[in-house]
């Protein structure tokens, strides 16, 4: 998978950084600066793409995902992380993810289907990856998750229901409301990186 590897002053900790559709492994790095300065990063472009748009997995329509593929590609992806952990040796059980949009969606759904593929995800106006299935043991997990109130692609209650699943895996989670819409904001940012260092 095409990306980026930054090694970080403290190598013991790991951010994984994962863009929204159309964007690529540059978008998120700014973020990794706000969030920790000190970790690693490793920065992902998704392996799809969408009328030339980079995604992490492909969808049949807006908010309909293509759960074959989401599979797939999130089994791809962490076989892609024991891989780059191998190779620049960081620590593969210190990883938090930051994702926006298809991104957190990928994210959450390495949650949904990998006991240990994360330590802690902040995802930005993520979608339930999939449902009707038993989650992974989360105990011990961290979530934050950035919403928009008045989001068109992903509803409020998209947002509960994410919650509440993640929470009943035994993952902690904060869910924090922006009144806007889809939007990445630097509020929601702040938010993120405040609750990462606590």
């Amino acid at each position: 998978m095409k990306h980026i590897f930054q090694e970080g002053k403290d190598t013991s900790k790991t951010l994984l950084l994962l863009h929204g559709t159309g964007g690529t492994e540059q978008d998120l790095l700014p973020l990794a600066e706000i969030i920790d300065p000190n970790a690693n990063v490793l920065s992902v472009r998704g392996n799809v793409l969408e009328n030339g748009m980079p995604r992490f997995f492909k969808r049949l329509a807006e908010g309909v995902f293509d759960e074959e593929d989401l599979i797939f590609r999130t089994k791809e992806l962490n076989e892609f992380l024991d891989e780059a952990s191998n190779k620049y040796g960081f620590d593969r059980n210190n990883m938090t993810a930051i994702g926006y949009s298809n991104g957190a969606n990928i994210a959450a759904s390495l949650m949904f289907h990998y006991e240990d593929a994360l330590n802690a995800a902040i995802l930005h106006h993520p979608m339930v990856p999939r449902r009707g299935i038993n989650l992974p043991d989360l105990t011990g997990k961290k979530v934050f998750i950035a919403a928009g109130t008045n989001d068109p692609i992903c509803p409020a209650t998209e947002s509960e229901e994410l919650k509440t699943l993640l929470k009943n895996a035994g993952s902690e989670v904060e869910l924090h409301w922006e009144n806007r819409g889809h939007q990445l904001t630097m509020d929601e940012v702040k938010a993120a990186k405040e609750w990462y260092s606590n």
